[in-house]
């Protein structure tokens, strides 16, 4: 097959673009400089110190008794991971943007059979669906595989009442995407039955991409010993028994990227799990509030999420050019609308280290370039 694409060389001068896509989002200057420490060896005693001081500070930020496991990676390769470390055969997947369906295609491509609960774009999954999906199945579900936070459509699911209903099919495990939305909408993991809830570095955590964090519950871990046959990298018994054993990750991971973890997450815990909610929330208020003066939320009423705003061009602006027009006058980037949706919609990230005053900056040039 003849390549589609030409080498295009990186060069060294490209203009810095302050991030309001979905994510990666900003990261702190402090936290960019402590990739550059001097290299160490993986299993060395400065890579104990290292990786137990991030994953305690993790289960500390989170306020969860579960286990933490924090690898090299995308967030996503744990829609693998959790699929071969809990499901035998049956797996149900509420579907209602796209990476809720990815999660289902990833499922069917490792051989499980998965039934899909579906939802019109824009709307979130309701626990009382889940629950009847359930009792009305001809199969016994393994595992129940959820998105938190569906930044294609900007729904934010009610995962904690999900987790509710599930805890009354003990057979049924939880599996969580939190991949944009943990550390920037808070969640109580451990009392509301999730068992494992996963996320990307690059998103609300505000460091750089290539980490994934996976907190998991001890009915995952046993479950997943019980089954027999898991993920080989993202397997919970092996990576909690590793980091029991070791203090360590079991294959080398991004030592540079968990630096850079280190030092914001010292900032996270200054700040603190509530603390970071409230100010997510404040963002999330301002740019709804701006959105209905100005164009209206495309997601269902009262489940919008509180990292990623998606608004509905109602007014039929040029999204592109407008994007376009952003990103040069101001060296401001946002995102258009997902997929089928992108000149229908337009996305904001509200996530990380932004504030309601540097959403503000990007509003005003959206006005501006706009002429709303």
């Amino acid at each position: 097959m003849d390549p589609v694409t030409k080498k295009r060389e990186y060069r060294d001068d490209y203009d810095d673009k302050t991030l309001y896509i979905p994510g990666p989002t900003e990261v702190p200057d402090d936290v960019i400089e402590a990739m550059t420490e001097s290299t160490f060896g993986h299993r060395m005693d400065r890579m104990t110190d290292l990786y137990t001081t991030i994953v305690e500070d993790t289960k500390e930020f989170l306020g969860t008794d579960n286990e933490v496991v924090i690898l090299t990676g995308s967030g996503t390769a744990f829609w693998e991971a959790t699929t071969l470390n809990l499901v035998d055969e049956h797996v149900l997947v509420p579907t209602c943007g796209a990476f809720s369906e990815r999660y289902a295609n990833v499922a069917e491509r490792l051989g499980k059979d998965v039934d899909r609960l579906e939802y019109e774009w824009g709307e979130a999954v309701k626990p009382e669906d889940v629950r009847e999906a359930i009792e009305t199945a001809d199969v016994q579900y393994d595992m129940v595989a959820g998105v938190m936070n569906e930044s294609s459509t900007g729904v934010r699911n009610p995962i904690e009442e999900i987790g509710d209903v599930l805890t009354e099919y003990p057979d049924t495990y939880f599996a969580v995407d939190a991949v944009s939305s943990l550390g920037g909408d808070y969640v109580d993991i451990d009392a509301h039955g999730i068992d494992a809830i996963f996320a990307s570095t690059q998103k609300a955590f505000a460091m750089p991409p290539g980490l994934a964090v996976c907190v998991v519950s001890d009915d995952a871990y046993d479950r997943e010993v019980e089954k027999g046959d898991s993920s080989w990298y993202g397997g919970f018994r092996r990576t909690i028994d590793y980091y029991d054993r070791k203090g360590q990750t079991h294959s080398t991971p991004a030592i540079p990227i968990m630096l850079a973890y280190r030092k914001q997450m010292k900032r996270m815990l200054e700040e603190g799990h509530r603390a970071r909610d409230e100010r997510h929330r404040e963002m999330t208020e301002y740019v709804h509030d701006w959105a209905a003066e100005h164009f209206a939320m495309f997601p269902e009423e009262g489940y919008e999420s509180q990292t990623v705003a998606c608004i509905e061009n109602t007014r039929g602006i040029d999204v592109a050019a407008t994007i376009e027009a952003v990103n040069e006058r101001y060296d401001m980037a946002f995102s258009n609308g997902y997929g089928d949706l992108g000149e229908e919609t337009f996305r904001i990230g509200h996530m990380g280290e932004h504030t309601v005053e540097s959403v503000t900056e990007l509003t005003d040039a959206i006005e501006d370039v706009a002429g709303l």
